[in-house]
């Protein structure tokens, strides 16, 4: 069994940082330490499956005590494309060796966030971090696993942690135990500085499923993303200024058979075309003429955004 401290950062900068940087990070942006019990054999690294029954576990569950607990994020988009694992291991989502994962993401209801949600995850085994003014401001809790392998991220009726925020409170009933792939689509699509592993998640979700025009078990709705963004401006430039990047980065993957590619590219074409035939608001319309000119998009702190780093860059960085 392997014991140490790891120094959890809830200001989005990254965890795996030298001691020295920790302690200087911990100082000046409130880390916490946090004991960890692992498994020796495990190499200080949590197991993808662990991730992956832990999230599935908790929804079970949540759902026994009739709470609509849904997975978000990256865990949830590789238990969507479970029947592509092939595929994912050839975009190396982290790299070789490094941990893929770093937490579990959920959404559930604002009505069960006074008492019940503190409540069902100390009965799960986990511990709740205090509430913050950053978590009060969007709306989320924060439990930590019972050994300290990663903790929990729950949100409360819409992702307010984001660049275009998303309300998923007429949502969550449609799919088990993730949100739908059009949500997951949408969810990784709206972030103006994706980074790499975003980018490869979204490749993933359009490589794992089909696009459709309504609401379909195990398909992309497309126009459910259109009609979203039909009414912003700023919602619809994001996300397809980032499904063109998609195309570009796509086309140049080492990895990718021609027609792995082929077929995300012509996915990518079907979501633009029902977003580009999709009738604008008078809204979207008028917000269009200031274009970039203006900021189109709320802003999340990250090392991405300080960096300025975006899906039209990540071609460089390959």
């Amino acid at each position: 069994m392997l014991v140490w401290v790891r120094k959890w950062n809830f200001h989005n900068f990254s965890q795996n940082v030298s001691t020295t940087s920790a302690d200087r990070y911990a100082k000046a942006n409130g880390l916490e330490e946090r004991i960890i019990e692992m498994p020796t054999e495990w190499g200080g690294i949590v197991p993808t499956e662990v991730f992956i029954e832990e999230g599935r576990r908790l929804v079970e569950e949540a759902s026994k005590r009739h709470i609509p607990l849904r997975l978000l994020g990256g865990v949830a988009i590789r238990i969507h494309c479970s029947e592509f694992m092939d595929f994912a291991k050839k975009l190396v989502r982290l790299g070789e060796g490094r941990q893929e994962y770093t937490d579990l993401d959920f959404m559930t209801l604002v009505k069960f966030r006074k008492n019940q949600m503190k409540e069902f995850f100390n009965e799960m085994g986990y511990e709740k971090r205090p509430t913050t003014m950053s978590m009060a401001a969007t709306q989320r809790h924060i439990y930590f696993h019972p050994k300290g392998w990663f903790y929990a991220d729950v949100f409360f009726d819409k992702l307010l942690a984001a660049n275009h925020p998303l309300d998923f409170r007429d949502r969550l009933e449609l799919d088990s135990p993730t949100v739908t792939p059009a949500d997951l689509l949408l969810e990784k699509a709206q972030i103006v500085f994706p980074d790499q592993k975003d980018v490869k998640d979204s490749i993933l979700l359009l490589r794992a499923h089909e696009i459709s025009l309504q609401e379909e078990k195990n398909r992309i709705n497309a126009d459910f993303i259109a009609t979203k963004l039909a009414g912003d401006w700023g919602f619809w430039y994001t996300v397809t200024t980032n499904f063109k990047g998609l195309e570009e980065f796509v086309k140049d993957a080492p990895n990718l058979t021609e027609a792995e590619k082929q077929d995300v590219a012509t996915k990518i074409d079907k979501l633009l075309k029902a977003i580009d035939e999709k009738p604008k608001s008078t809204g979207w319309k008028m917000r269009s003429v200031m274009g970039t000119k203006r900021k189109w998009y709320n802003p999340v702190e990250t090392t991405q955004t300080v960096g300025e780093f975006g899906i039209w860059k990540l071609r460089e960085k390959k």
